[in-house]
């Protein structure tokens, strides 16, 4: 009888936070690592967001709080959907979690029954997949491809539903590509969504805020999508709030009271400092964060400016995130310093020991083809990194 359970066994670990541990490793060994594999700001979250948690402190928040957000959070997070993205929800609507990944693992362990499908966009954020069998649900992957922006098209959608089909699962601006799903692009989904009215689905929108192109769209804008949809988002991303734990979903009353009980037996309420810090950072508008966004679209020029002088790298060019993701597979196959090539994992694996770069492979996206990089890291970290990336392979 094995100690642990086939459930553990069965997961596989966080690719990105397996990379940044062997990087963390390698710099405990003496050695250089540019680490752009993370998803985090590098950024300090802003002095006004900070101020409001000293503020908590002082005023003693220091009890559990209610399981699904303080009331006064809830209305931040109701008055921002309102402002930023035209959606009405009420305070039973809202659950705030310890992160948006624990609002996904609460949506998946409120809805999905074994043999469940859930529709994934390749690449989706690397949790999805083992999220949705981690409660017994099985993913089914849709390939898309660099030509396509990486983006789903509704004849793929029509395609892959099948009567076990439960839900579908997407990001936008999406982890790890960067493209942004339209408004016309959310409506030709939606089309093919109205046509099966028992499949719901899961809009992760925490990159929303990191945008170059303007115009964020939500599939729960649509009145005919929207008692079928769940919006996730958090402060993580565009608030530089990582560590902070705060994510939040707007949804059917009846799927967020579930969330509900489901987080009052695993974790309860969320940090309550940092609720009351969230408050803050949700109701100042979002032109306080411009800044951040404005240097992340100049380093995304810039890598990509890099990137097309390296030999074998085929990007898209990326509308809101913080990341590029591009086919490397013009190197599978190749020897390089003594090292086969097989796939994307290799190579990742090539420009952490060889070049002393940490990006992530895409096989834990779903897309074998390609590699993700970050460039939340600086200026001058980025210009070395693809100095030394290109040096590598040449």
């Amino acid at each position: 009888m094995n100690l642990l359970s086939e459930r553990i066994l069965n997961m596989a670990t966080s690719a990105t936070l397996a990379m940044a541990a062997k990087a963390r490793e390698l710099r405990g060994e003496g050695k250089d690592i540019i680490g752009l594999s993370l998803g985090e700001p590098d950024f300090n979250t802003p002095d006004y967001i900070k101020d409001a948690a000293i503020e908590a402190i002082n005023e003693n928040y220091n009890s559990y709080s209610p399981v699904d957000g303080y009331g006064e959070l809830k209305e931040a997070i109701i008055t921002k959907f309102k402002r930023d993205n035209n959606l009405n929800y009420t305070p039973n609507q809202i659950v705030v979690s310890t992160g948006a990944k624990q609002s996904l693992a609460n949506i998946a362990g409120v809805m999905l029954n074994p043999g469940d499908e859930v529709i994934l966009p390749c690449p989706y954020w690397v949790s999805y997949a083992d999220i949705v069998k981690l409660f017994e649900g099985t993913p089914v992957e849709v390939q898309t491809s660099i030509d396509n922006d990486f983006k789903m098209t509704p004849e793929q959608l029509e395609a892959a539903i099948t009567p076990k089909t439960k839900m579908i699962w997407y990001s936008s601006p999406c982890n790890p590509s960067g493209s942004i799903y339209s408004e016309a692009e959310l409506r030709a989904l939606a089309d093919v969504l109205v046509k099966h009215p028992n499949i719901y689905v899961v809009s992760d929108e925490i990159y929303e805020h990191i945008n170059y192109v303007g115009g964020h769209a939500s599939m729960a804008q649509f009145d005919d999508m929207y008692d079928r949809t769940i919006t996730v988002n958090g402060v993580s991303k565009a608030f530089a709030m990582t560590g902070w734990r705060i994510g939040y979903i707007g949804g059917p009353e009846k799927i967020a009271r579930a969330c509900n009980k489901l987080q009052g037996q695993i974790t309860s309420g969320a940090n309550c400092i940092a609720q009351r810090a969230t408050i803050t950072a949700l109701i100042e508008p979002p032109s306080r964060v411009q800044y951040m966004v404005d240097q992340f679209k100049a380093r995304r020029d810039l890598i990509l400016d890099l990137l097309n002088d390296i030999e074998g790298f085929k990007s898209n060019t990326p509308e809101g995130a913080f990341y590029v993701f591009p086919n490397v597979s013009y190197y599978f196959g190749k020897i390089l310093r003594g090292k086969t090539i097989n796939n994307a994992t290799d190579f990742s694996l090539y420009l952490l020991e060889e070049a002393l770069v940490a990006t992530v492979t895409g096989e834990a996206f779903g897309n074998p083809d390609c590699i993700r990089i970050s460039y939340a890291a600086s200026k001058e970290q980025i210009v070395e990194a693809l100095k030394r990336i290109k040096a590598a392979l040449s």
